[in-house]
């Protein structure tokens, strides 16, 4: 959400973003709403005025004068009254459409329809060069006995999956390897349900205009996030913070869900696109200092790119288009790793910097140093998604007799093993 009074001040520049990120607003319309609500708050402002000094008058009058001054002040009381449904109707309408108003994205931010028009930045890591022919990372799992695509399917239908055995062991000790990670770097670890109320998700920006991404509990308002970002960003909602507070930065693991909709016929196989998953995520409160929040955006694209490295895995880095980042979004980059059975990269990470257009959304401001009430930045970046980067992971590190070579940095968490699985080919 964007201040009102900077809406007004900067149309322009604000019509422009609703264009080059594809939003469906109509600017003029918010501002002659805008317009006739000030109309009808002046009135009923001047009405209360002169029923408040009606109301003074009446010890003052004469006997003769007071039933008139009195009938005079209930006429008033219930025009006002009168007003109030059309006023909170007027403000409500408003309010829906300020919440689609989408965020200015930065000057540097390439103009574009979608993500064919992002731009890549730079490539990190070395491809591996196979002696052999690779194994995609489906082939891998079944054939070391570690999924069971068919039975899973039966239960819990497309889009699901199933870890056997030391499938599970290296999902765990990614997110352990990734908790302790950002832990080091300062980070708290949250964990958190992904069970929240429909109000988080406004607060967040994925409503209004993302509800078809997510399940509903039937008989309950509770919604299932996708993920942490969500809740995180609600934590706070409504406070006042002081500025000893700031920064806040959290690793952030919860269970997510995505009903994937507008996907049909994408990635329906293996583990790139499922509906639920567990996900480790950076999330930053900080000042609203646009100099401090960049600072904190590289810190937390750094902290991505070495969880990549410390994995082995080759990525490149991708800044979005305006098509692709999301109406919130001031500035976004994405990682991808790279997915040797498509001889491609995929992306396993998104770093976002969001000024204070959450934090108007749930109402969270701060005092900064004059006393005054502002309203907090916020940004976030995955640290890691499973079992997303499994498939990166299984593919780049498989060895030609199927067996799977574990990085140094995870074997920690794995009892020492160098190696997972059997020769099975």
């Amino acid at each position: 959400m964007l201040d009102l009074k900077f809406i007004r001040e900067n149309a322009g520049a604000v019509k422009h973003a609703i264009k080059v990120k594809g939003i469906n607003l109509d600017l003029d319309e918010l501002l002659a709403l805008d317009h006739e609500l000030l109309g009808v708050k002046q009135r009923v402002e001047a009405m209360q005025a002169e029923r408040n000094a009606n109301a003074k008058a009446v010890p003052k009058a004469t006997p003769a004068e007071r039933p008139a001054l009195i009938v005079k002040g209930k006429e008033l009381g219930e025009e006002i009254k009168a007003l109030e449904p059309a006023l909170r109707a007027h403000e409500e309408q408003l309010r829906q459409l300020l919440l689609r108003v989408p965020n200015i994205p930065l000057d540097s931010v390439p103009v574009g329809a979608d993500d064919s028009e992002n731009v890549e930045l730079r490539r990190e890591g070395t491809l591996p060069d196979f002696a052999f022919t690779p194994l995609d990372h489906v082939e891998l799992l079944e054939r070391q006995g570690w999924s069971d695509p068919e039975r899973v399917a039966q239960v819990s239908g497309s889009r699901s999956y199933l870890l056997k055995g030391e499938a599970v062991l290296l999902e765990m000790a990614v997110q352990m390897f990734a908790l302790d990670f950002l832990t080091a770097r300062g980070f708290t670890p949250l964990s958190t349900s992904a069970l929240v109320r429909p109000e988080a998700f406004v607060g967040s920006g994925h409503f209004p205009g993302g509800e078809d991404q997510v399940y509903k509990i039937e008989g309950d308002e509770l919604m299932l996030a996708g993920t942490a970002e969500v809740p995180v960003n609600s934590l706070y909602a409504g406070e006042q913070l002081p500025l000893a507070a700031l920064p806040i930065t959290y690793a952030a693991i919860s269970a997510a869900f995505r009903s994937e909709a507008g996907s049909a016929g994408r990635d329906v196989r293996g583990l790139i696109r499922v509906h639920e998953f567990r996900k480790v995520e950076q999330y930053v409160l900080c000042r609203a200092d646009e100099a401090e929040a960049l600072e904190w955006f590289d810190k937390i694209l750094k902290n991505a790119e070495e969880l990549l490295t410390a994995l082995e895995l080759p990525y490149r880095v991708v800044q979005n288009c305006t098509g692709d980042m999301g109406a919130g979004k001031v500035l976004m980059y994405d990682l991808e790793s790279w997915v040797p059975s498509e001889n491609l990269y995929r992306e396993t990470h998104s770093c976002s910097y969001l000024g204070d257009w959450q934090a108007r959304r749930t109402g969270l401001r701060y005092r900064d140093e004059d006393g005054k009430l502002t309203y907090a930045y916020t940004l976030n970046n995955t640290g890691i998604a499973t079992p997303r980067i499994l498939v990166p992971l299984l593919e780049n590190h498989q060895q030609a007799d199927g067996t799977i070579r574990v990085p140094p940095a995870l074997r920690a968490y794995l009892g020492g093993k160098e190696v997972l699985g059997k020769a099975v080919r």
